[in-house]
């Protein structure tokens, strides 16, 4: 399985991020939480950006536009094969950057996706 990054990892369970997490988890997935509160998410630890994983095929966005510049450098580091902006997260300048440096961008729910096979 690929293994799925996810910036703007939350412990609080009505949150999108957490839902996923452990949907990830349920379905064999490896999976990287990132974000600015520590905790566990799915078993697994919420990381800082100090750490860049190079083994990353998917990012999936949690974090709104209005926040996501501080993760621009990380993600463009981290080297994804793809990064999924999750509805609100939808960011054009980020966009851009990730498909100039050959990245793909998608603009879909991750929980749609694994709900429905798509991911």
């Amino acid at each position: 399985m690929k293994k799925t990054l996810i910036v703007g990892a939350s412990t609080n369970p009505a949150r999108y991020a957490y839902l996923v997490a452990n949907k990830l988890v349920r379905k064999g997935y490896p999976i990287v939480n990132v974000g600015r509160k520590k905790g566990r998410v799915a078993g697994i630890d919420i990381e800082d950006t100090d750490n860049i994983h190079t083994d990353i095929d998917t990012i999936t966005l949690y974090v709104g536009p209005q926040n996501q510049s501080i993760y621009y450098d990380y993600i463009l580091q981290t080297k994804p094969n793809r990064v999924i902006f999750n509805p609100g997260t939808e960011n054009e300048d980020l966009k851009q950057k990730l498909e100039d440096a050959g990245i793909e961008t998608v603009e879909a729910c991750t929980l749609v996706m694994l709900n429905t096979g798509q991911y």
